[in-house]
């Protein structure tokens, strides 16, 4: 059995930096045409220019047999100027601008301490149609790790939402229920990603057996009934909700710690792992919307003339893989899948 699909975009992605992003970035090379990169380097990408070059230090990364165009993010701080909107209007490559609370996951100490601070940005960013990427969790310490994504919503993203209605807001990741109602309950100018693992899983599988530090990310997996949602959510049919894997790297020494980062590698299997969702959920038909088509569309970009393929085998993911001078552990290593992709080289 195979399946051909329009080649997909991956519309959240954290590849690093230096040569740990060389071992990795070619896994989405060879999945994905185009890829939203995220901004949360050490110092993070906070202007046009920077993005500019960090995507010239990506492609000379890329292996050669692939066509890979990554789609650059800045990063929005108490401190962006609504110029350097203007800057990013006028460039080809950088197409959308990311919010992280202060001190929300990965490298988001640099973030937004307060909203209000960035309205002119924001106000900016409306009129000229870029998007706002949205880490949508609170960082208040009384509030439950599980509740942070709930409460974002009904206190920042409602308001923030009323406050510049035409501006064009992914909610990446989502995890809930809440999340799901909340985007449904919008119009055309809110969508959201969601990510394989969290299709996937829900957070029993962070401690079956002793603590699973490679099941840990951010946001953190939730309960069976909000999985249950994001199903229902991806295989809808519904163009308010695509592709974003959120494959975020980390070293194997730096999972397996004391205090170990959240971030799930999902790029070397990403679609044979969406297709395993909807496979499962019998929405084989409703899979190229969601992985191929309802991102560009969003964006206003043109959906990619070229086809993957998806082939029915069983095969054994890699235990581990090549991270700088270090090695990661990759979801599902050392498990059976049963769909792999066709190389395209």
């Amino acid at each position: 059995m195979k399946i051909q699909i329009t080649r997909p975009d991956d519309w959240h992605l954290h590849i690093r930096d230096g040569e740990p992003m060389q071992d990795v970035v070619s896994f989405t090379a060879q999945q994905f045409s185009r890829a939203i990169i995220m901004p949360n380097l050490k110092p993070p990408i906070t202007t046009v220019a920077a993005a500019h070059s960090y995507r010239e230090r990506i492609l000379a990364a890329v292996d050669p047999r692939y066509t890979f165009n990554p789609l650059m993010t800045i990063y929005l701080t108490d401190n962006t100027q609504a110029q350097e909107i203007l800057k990013l209007k006028d460039s080809e490559h950088v197409v959308a601008v990311k919010y992280y609370p202060a001190g929300a996951t990965t490298n988001s100490d640099d973030g937004v301490s307060n909203l209000k601070k960035t309205y002119d940005v924001l106000a900016a960013m409306e009129k000229h149609g870029i998007p706002l990427l949205i880490h949508g969790e609170v960082t208040d310490p009384d509030i439950d790790v599980f509740d942070r994504e709930k409460f974002f919503i009904d206190r920042h993203l409602i308001a923030l939402n009323r406050k510049f209605p035409k501006l064009k807001i992914v909610l990446e990741h989502i995890t809930t229920q809440e999340a799901v109602d909340f985007i449904l309950s919008t119009d055309k100018h809110l969508a959201a990603t969601i990510t394989p693992h969290h299709l996937l899983l829900n957070r029993n599988a962070m401690f079956i057996g002793g603590i699973r530090p490679h099941h840990y990310c951010l946001p953190i997996l939730k309960r069976e009934k909000h999985r249950k949602a994001l199903i229902y959510a991806a295989t809808s049919g519904n163009q308010k909700f695509f592709l974003g894997t959120d494959s975020a790297p980390h070293s194997k020494a730096n999972k397996e710690t004391h205090c170990g980062c959240a971030g799930i590698f999902s790029a070397h299997i990403a679609l044979e792992l969406y297709a395993t969702v909807f496979e499962k959920a019998n929405a084989l038909n409703k899979l190229e919307g969601f992985c191929s088509f309802f991102g560009p569309d969003f964006y206003g970009l043109p959906r990619n003339s070229t086809t993957i393929t998806l082939c029915k085998q069983n095969w054994e993911v890699p235990a581990s893989l090549k991270f700088g001078e270090d090695e990661l552990t990759p979801f599902f290593s050392k498990q059976q899948l049963s769909w792999k992709l066709q190389d395209m080289a």
